[in-house]
């Protein structure tokens, strides 16, 4: 396991609104937000040594959301801590105003780590959303810490399917513009949808999510991810 950093400041969360919102609020609160983003490298200028991954749980019909939060090292792997939270869920299920009804469990996950990581990484969408501002973005926001967007779908925009390789990709595109990146992770296996979050580049966070890769689907940090949050859902029903 890679050494421990320096003690770091814990987590200072940044409130930038309420989540009891209505539709068209929450739609106004995300135009507003996605000019805070800054998608360029070196803002932030520490080192990454940690990283984190961050997953949602829940059985359909459910209220009841589980979220949890992996800290491993960079670029080796190794883990280094774990961080859970448990919420009811009152925000419907609308199409691109995910992280008004995943981000209020997940901010309390991260909430709950010992120590802070140096970059995120988000199971959703970065900037690759019709307004600009997925699960990512918005995440990075209230985090103020470099954060990706590393999805399992499409949410908008076009691409050429990229090479069959690890590491292959092609630009994703939308309304002209270059939003993410379409990324084979592994070969003859259905690409990830890259995009940077918030305080990093398009072409880092593709960089950063294929370092992360050990021969799954996802990278490291997502994967681990998504089974500590669904071991914590099958314990909490046991």
């Amino acid at each position: 396991m890679a050494a421990r950093r320096p003690e770091k400041q814990p987590l200072n969360l940044r409130l930038l609104h309420s989540w009891d919102v209505a539709y068209q609020e929450a739609v106004s609160i995300q135009n507003t937000l996605k000019k805070e983003l800054i998608l360029r490298d070196g803002v932030k200028i520490a080192p990454v040594n940690v990283i984190a991954g961050a997953d949602i749980s829940y059985s359909r019909g459910s209220d009841l959301f589980f979220a949890a939060v992996v800290l491993l090292s960079y670029p080796d792997m190794q883990p280094i801590e774990e961080a859970h939270a448990v919420e009811r869920v009152s925000f419907p299920y609308i199409p691109g105003l995910l992280s008004f009804r995943e981000g209020p469990v997940l901010l309390k996950a991260f909430e709950n780590l010992q120590q802070a990581p140096d970059l995120v990484m988000f199971d959703g969408q970065g900037i690759a959303h019709p307004r600009g501002i997925g699960l990512a973005a918005h995440m990075g926001l209230f985090l103020d810490i470099p954060a990706i967007g590393c999805a399992k779908s499409r949410l908008c925009g076009e691409h050429r399917e990229p090479g069959s390789f690890p590491g292959d990709h092609e630009d994703l595109l939308y309304q002209g513009q270059v939003i993410g990146a379409v990324l084979r992770t592994k070969a003859r296996v259905h690409p990830v949808f890259v995009s940077p979050g918030h305080l990093i580049s398009l072409e880092r966070s593709r960089e950063v999510t294929m370092k992360c890769c050990r021969g799954y689907h996802l990278p490291e940090p997502i994967r681990q991810a998504h089974l500590a949050v669904n071991r914590l859902r099958i314990s909490y029903f046991a």
